[in-house]
């Protein structure tokens, strides 16, 4: 019998979750499945060492089921080392719901869901991200206890955006320090593409520390808003990519520095709340070598999961604020020890966080 030579594609599809680039050595993979309410969802484990992985439940229309379940392994993968980095007791994990919030969100959808995260005995701590708010996750609540970011009425931390981009804020002045030698951004030119609720509360912070700020988005109707709040200008070009400006904050959705923007890229630090903003590290490199200084995102982006930690850990509003403040310092270090080892300050950021991984690891085992 003639044997079939199997092509790349063929072999990439043979191994469909262990053979992906982005499985890097994840513990558990959960396909969640419900007939009834239309749920389809995929919760990503990546690493417990720390304690329970704990990350939010993003809601896209995704294009296939390849490209939900590549997503929900490089955001779970990141979590691991946010919260590693961050100093925080929680190990990486992350959850994807197919479908159009808009549209596709239902109640009993997110009851199902959450009887799949509950199925999990806490393994998993799930929270709101893209597509979902914080009335979701009272929702969610109703039938598991592993869900944080809900409603203050309800004993919860709220919204985490705030804290989110207060985080982004202190990444970006310690960038702006190591840069410029001053984290004072009064009159530093700051591009945020992605006015969401974390690139609308960075925008204000900004506004406030006198920064001049313009800011891009798909959403015509939330630019309009954010401009007439905060009076500041939208991007009236087709480039963002190739204009002057001192910072550059991606805060919508990640990999905005890929092969085709790298050489156009003429900011002078590159700060914001998306997550995998890198396409590749290679773009790290690239950035490195054109001078530009980059605050690893899932450090810097780390207020969220900081504001979420103190309804497992009963911190008060002080202590989250303490925590967030931090990255700061945080961000100074990674920069200053990136340039004395000669790497990326991506590469020197999740070298601290796995280091602080293995040792746990290697405590656990004697």
């Amino acid at each position: 019998m003639e044997s079939k030579v199997m092509s790349t594609k063929e072999l990439a599809k043979a191994d469909p979750v262990f053979g992906q680039l982005s499985f890097d050595d994840h513990e558990q993979i959960v396909f969640c499945n419900d007939k009834d309410t239309g749920l389809k969802a995929i919760i990503g484990i990546h690493n417990t060492v720390l304690g329970p992985a704990l990350g939010g439940t993003r809601m896209w229309n995704y294009v296939n089921e390849w490209e939900a379940l590549n997503d929900v392994l490089r955001l779970s993968r990141g979590m691991t080392f946010k919260s590693a980095i961050t100093g925080l007791n929680l190990g990486g994990g992350k959850a994807v719901i197919i479908g159009d919030a808009k549209t596709q969100k239902t109640p009993e959808l997110m009851r199902r869901f959450g009887q799949f995260v509950n199925s999990l005995s806490g393994k998993y701590i799930t929270a709101e991200d893209v597509g979902m708010s914080t009335e979701d996750m009272d929702t969610v609540r109703e039938v598991t206890p592993y869900v944080v970011g809900i409603s203050e009425s309800k004993g919860g931390s709220g919204n985490p955006s705030p804290t989110t981009a207060y985080g982004v804020l202190m990444g970006m002045k310690a960038a702006a320090k190591y840069k410029f030698g001053s984290d004072v951004l009064e009159g530093k030119l700051v591009f945020v593409e992605g006015v969401g609720s974390v690139g609308e509360a960075l925008v204000e912070y900004l506004v406030k520390e006198g920064a001049k700020v313009t800011i891009t988005d798909i959403n015509e109707e939330r630019l309009e808003i954010v401009r007439d709040k905060f009076k500041v200008a939208i991007y009236q070009g087709d480039d963002v990519y190739s204009e002057n400006m001192d910072i550059y904050a991606p805060c919508a959705l990640g990999a905005t520095i890929n092969d085709a923007t790298i050489d156009k890229i003429r900011a002078k630090i590159i700060a914001g709340s998306a997550n995998n903003q890198l396409a590749h590290d290679r773009h790290g490199e690239m950035l490195q070598e054109k001078g530009i200084v980059y605050a690893p995102d899932f450090l810097i982006n780390a207020g969220g999961i900081i504001n979420v930690y103190a309804e497992i850990e009963k911190h008060s509003k002080q202590e989250t604020i303490r925590k967030t403040e931090n990255i700061y310092n945080t961000t100074l270090e990674i920069l200053e020890r990136a340039a004395a080892t000669d790497v990326t300050p991506n590469i020197a950021a999740l070298n601290m966080a796995k280091e602080r991984i293995a040792k746990r690891k290697s405590e656990a085992s004697k």
